[in-house]
């Protein structure tokens, strides 16, 4: 059932022995890895898809092994890459590893009463080996040939590859060895650019441990946009899944603006959704696509996923406030998520302004003709609400929270102005 509904969704991209790996989840409830290297100090949306397929397993009864790359972070995974990754200090490795450990538990139940998720850090083993060990137990292993033979690794001939970067394949199979050995692990799950990494740990196995290997690979397809631009990227980058990095607006505005040839599919990937309710929904996009239905419920499912419900009630509450116009309902804090972005000017001079002159100052407006102008003609909005008085003075009545002024011109241009 549980590979089914893989596949409905689309999630299965290989699988090293399909009908193995059937019959095994079939017949008992398996330990199972994935590997995040901390690269960052946050993930972002593109770790969703493995995260989530492990919560996938988890909620079907199996035990998902969280393994964060403590060590494998401070070499560089040169899969998808064109150039040598910057090598980080281990000190920023290490911090990095503690934050993507709390977010991982967002999605991964860690105190489940049957089968609890468990965290793992590959320097536990990797640090305290020594070079000489590493070449005689795990290199003597790996043939050069075999190795170069691997997209990640020949895809970068021609470009260059360190030693260092070559050797990543190496240690990410000492991984799956390690945890098949010490903890009984069946499974690991990666993106469909590790699968040379994984197919790599599964011949450590058979060559050290047991030559009729009992474990298998399985990879998540890369996600793409129908556009052809990169999926996960938005003007000001990533998206991250840190609230302070990537906003709950931001981030919900991020779901919501999906094409719709794209919409089904993300509603696969990333939800709980069942299959009767994504039917529905693609149905939805096919009779009423300007209704944007199924935008809106993949916008709310994954914002309440990532950020909780009160983050998504607030990102709502922002997001009907600037379609409305209704500025001055909206708190201080959903003003500085929803204007994150735009134009801002810091006013400290006298309690009260007159809005002509803010224009100037501001550069709302680039001249007091224009200032003018602009204010007769109805161009001018403050905190929503159309402003054609000349003699308009604006006082710390008009500060949202004491804070935050937001001045509109014409339809679309907005400006922030802090107090």
């Amino acid at each position: 059932m549980l590979l089914e509904d893989l596949k409905f969704r689309g999630l299965v991209n290989q699988i090293t022995d399909e009908e193995g790996l059937e019959k095994l989840l079939s017949e008992e409830k398996i330990k199972l890895y994935c590997g995040f290297d901390p690269t960052a100090d946050s993930l972002h949306i593109g770790h969703l898809l493995p995260i989530l397929t492990l919560r996938r397993f988890q909620q079907a009864g199996h035990h998902p092994i969280a393994l964060v790359g403590g060590a494998t972070g401070l070499i560089g995974d040169p899969s998808g890459k064109k150039a040598e990754r910057t090598l980080n200090t281990a000190d920023v490795v290490l911090q990095w590893s503690d934050r993507i450990k709390n977010q991982l538990s967002q999605f991964l139940d860690f105190e489940a009463d049957s089968n609890p998720a468990v965290m793992a850090n590959n320097f536990d083993w990797i640090g305290k080996m020594d070079v000489i060990s590493f070449l005689r137990d795990v290199g003597k292993n790996f043939g050069i040939n075999y190795m170069l033979a691997k997209e990640t690794v020949s895809s970068r001939i021609e470009t260059g590859i360190s030693y260092t970067e070559f050797s990543y394949m190496i240690l990410q199979s000492l991984d799956f060895l390690h945890l098949y050995e010490e903890k009984g692990c069946r499974l690991q799950v990666g993106g469909s650019d590790q699968w040379g990494n994984i197919t790599a740990g599964l011949e450590l196995i058979r060559k050290s441990v047991d030559t009729d290997v009992k474990a298998f690979g399985l990879t998540i397809p890369l996600v793409t946009k129908a556009d052809g631009t990169k999926f996960g990227k938005t003007e000001g980058g990533a998206v991250w899944l840190d609230k302070e990095k990537t906003s709950p607006y931001e981030f919900y505005q991020f779901w919501i603006n999906t094409d719709d040839r794209d919409v089904v599919k993300y509603l696969k990937y990333f939800t709980f959704l069942s299959q009767d309710e994504i039917n529905r929904l693609e149905a939805e996009v096919q009779e009423a696509p300007e209704r944007r239905t199924a935008q809106k419920r993949l916008a709310e499912e994954m914002t309440k996923l990532v950020h909780g419900e009160e983050a998504l009630a607030q990102a709502i509450r922002i997001s009907e406030a600037l379609f409305s116009g209704s500025i001055s309902e909206l708190s201080a804090a959903e003003i500085k998520q929803g204007f994150k972005d735009v134009p801002s000017f810091h006013y400290d001079g006298e309690e009260e302004v007159l809005l002509l002159d803010l224009l100037v100052m501001s550069k709302i407006s680039p001249s007091k003709r224009q200032g003018r102008e602009d204010i007769s003609n109805g161009a001018i909005y403050i905190n929503g609400e159309r402003e054609q008085s000349l003699e308009r003075v604006l006082t710390k009545e008009d500060r949202i929270e004491g804070q935050f002024i937001v001045i509109r011109r014409g339809k679309k241009k907005y400006f922030l102005i802090t107090f």
